[in-house]
């Protein structure tokens, strides 16, 4: 289970001050941040304030760039969990203005992938074979890399063609302490911005946690797309990748492979001569089933996680 720990003083636990040196404070300078570590009061709670962290001298194409751009820039340097959370505010124009969400829209699917050696060392201690042994071939380059884990196109032993999603490897320990300093700096920021106390940013962690726990077991992803498929098995407006069992565990999950157009490509969307308005329709009506009918839903429901079928227009559903 994922837990998020009282940091206290985070000189007396040098996992965290390691953590703080290099991303969070760091980078929150290094991108042109500096009143949000002072409107945050950050020293008063780092036991030897901000000596703590090492002198950071921002490059000039930095100061060139955007405020968008520089927040994006930031979550992807702090790492996996921080990119998580960005993907999770690129689905929310509720929350944050259109320009950010669409930067922020580029952390979805374009995170730098992990080696394939480590790829072929997480099948052999999931299923105690190895990679070769488990599927008839696999391209070492993966065409989808998110926070969480990667995507590699494969064949099965059987010869059927698969998509298999891999965990990064330790990922659970690195979102732990993660989410114990952003735990940590939501607390500061509720006590110390009366504009951020508004959100309740401590609670939103807390949901987010609770997010992360079943996206690190893929078998309990399989077996919600299981239960979506059924959901959905007469409907062929929407596809459900099916789950191949015996090559899924909790870090591996091996899907049905289906080429498809990305949701928010909209030019290939229009190349395709696919209908707009429809594929609208569809999906909106795709929503309300779940909520309203099914009371089971996809809870990221990002472009990232939705591509056209080409030849019937209908939508394929995946998370990554």
């Amino acid at each position: 289970m994922l837990s998020i720990k009282t940091i206290g003083r985070v000189g007396k636990r040098y996992r965290h001050l390691l953590r703080y040196q290099q991303s969070p404070c760091r980078l929150i300078l290094k991108y042109g941040f500096e009143n949000i570590i002072h409107a945050m009061n950050i020293d008063r709670y780092i036991e030897s304030g901000l000596q703590l962290i090492p002198f950071v001298t921002r490059h000039e194409k930095v100061e060139k760039l955007s405020k968008t751009q520089r927040i994006r820039m930031a979550l992807e340097e702090l790492g996996p969990t921080f990119i998580k959370m960005g993907q999770v505010l690129s689905s929310r124009p509720d929350l944050i203005p259109v320009d950010l969400l669409q930067e922020l829209a580029k952390l979805q699917d374009h995170v730098p992938p992990f080696e394939f050696e480590q790829v072929k060392t997480i099948i052999a201690s999931e299923f105690g074979l190895p990679h070769d042994q488990v599927f008839r071939s696999m391209e070492e380059t993966p065409f989808a890399s998110a926070s969480i884990g990667q995507v590699h196109r494969a064949t099965t032993r059987d010869n059927e063609p698969v998509a298999v999603k891999i965990q990064r490897p330790g990922i659970r320990k690195t979102i732990e302490i993660d989410l114990e300093i952003i735990h940590h700096l939501a607390s500061i920021m509720e006590n110390n911005i009366e504009e951020a106390a508004v959100f309740n940013p401590v609670r939103i962690v807390e949901e987010f946690a609770k997010t992360l726990e079943k996206e690190l077991d893929y078998a309990v992803e399989a077996s919600n797309m299981e239960q979506m498929a059924r959901q959905f098995k007469d409907d062929r407006t929407i596809h459900i990748p099916g789950v191949f069992a015996a090559e899924s565990g909790e870090r591996v999950l091996t899907m049905e492979y289906i080429d498809g157009i990305k949701a928010d490509d909209i030019d290939a969307i229009d190349a395709a001569g696919l209908d707009r308005k429809l594929l609208t329709q569809r999906g909106a009506d795709f929503i309300m089933k779940q909520v309203f009918e099914h009371g089971f839903f996809h809870a990221d429901p990002h472009p990232g996680n939705i591509f056209i079928l080409e030849k019937t227009g209908s939508a394929r559903w995946i998370s990554a």
